[in-house]
């Protein structure tokens, strides 16, 4: 059985100010999110733009972030596109970089049918030995895998896992029931990962765990071990974190967090932009109210 870990850290892109990747702030990063609490990091995800990453760089940040934590952490690949073939040669050169796992986002805006979504990622997987992670999110794809779609792609033996960012618990817990028993289901929202354990999740992709690694693995360790309540309050303590961290297009506001507390990971590149006014103001309150700002 594959294992990831529970927490995994969709790791931001630090770039300098010129624009370019800083592949030194990308090593420190990993290294300090490995060190507080993150079992794996997702590198060249949505909150690594990787839209705007070019394949020479993600190939860049996959090396050196397994030169940093390899054999440390699990390192997880974003290699996928809306386009195929250009998914499965980037699997491949991402396959000798070293990394432990692949992740394969929907194809968007060609917005393929659910037989369409199947070929795709299992054309994918057929490529590379490497184990594979579906990640489906429809808000930024405009498709939803659905359960019927994801059960069929279990049968792909090497897709083992599902990053869940539907935003629906209704859909998660049918992935859970129709999945096999050992195929990892996460979390891809952090408001959601404490309701998606509670189905049968395994874990979460993360964004706030740039900046409460050990807590979002304290929450799930105090799940696991039956200690629901405790992890009630933990998620309630972080909740307002989990929500000020998405009143803006993701990573916008993780950027600017970590910018403020000292981790100089730089600005977004367009067409994302820097925070205005009014939400980084309210990203300090909530950064002062749970205690890191």
């Amino acid at each position: 059985m594959v294992e990831f870990g529970k927490v995994l850290t969709a790791m931001v892109t630090p770039f300098n100010q010129q624009g370019e990747v800083d592949y030194q702030a990308a090593k420190e990063l990993a290294l300090r999110l490995v060190e507080n609490g993150s079992d794996g990091l997702v590198i060249s995800g949505t909150t690594g733009e990787s839209p705007t990453l070019t394949t020479e760089e993600k190939l860049s940040l996959f090396t050196t972030v397994v030169e940093a934590v390899g054999g440390k952490a699990t390192v997880i690949a974003g290699t996928g596109s809306n386009d195929t073939k250009k998914s499965v040669e980037l699997t491949k050169e991402a396959e000798r970089t070293g990394v432990d796992g692949i992740l394969a986002v929907a194809p968007y805006y060609n917005k393929p049918p659910q037989e369409g979504l199947f070929r795709h990622f299992a054309t994918v997987a057929e490529a590379t030995a490497l184990p594979v992670m579906v990640y489906n999110i429809p808000s930024r794809t405009g498709v939803n895998v659905t359960p019927n779609t994801m059960s069929r792609l279990a049968e792909v033996k090497n897709i083992v896992a599902l990053k869940e960012s539907a935003g629906d618990l209704n859909q998660a817990a049918e992935m859970v029931r129709v999945l096999p028993k050992d195929f990892l289901v996460y979390s891809g929202d952090d408001s959601l990962t404490l309701p998606m354990l509670s189905v049968g999740a395994n874990g979460v992709v993360s964004v706030a765990s740039h900046l409460v690694g050990r807590k979002m693995k304290t929450m799930i360790d105090e799940y696991c071990q039956g200690e629901v309540a405790k992890a009630a309050e933990i998620n309630n303590e972080l909740l307002p974190l989990f929500k000020v961290l998405f009143i803006t297009t993701n990573p916008i506001m993780v950027k600017a967090a970590l910018n403020l507390l000292g981790i100089e990971v730089g600005s977004t590149r367009l067409p994302l932009v820097e925070p205005d006014e009014t939400e980084l103001e309210k990203l300090k309150d909530v950064l002062r109210q749970i205690g890191l700002h």
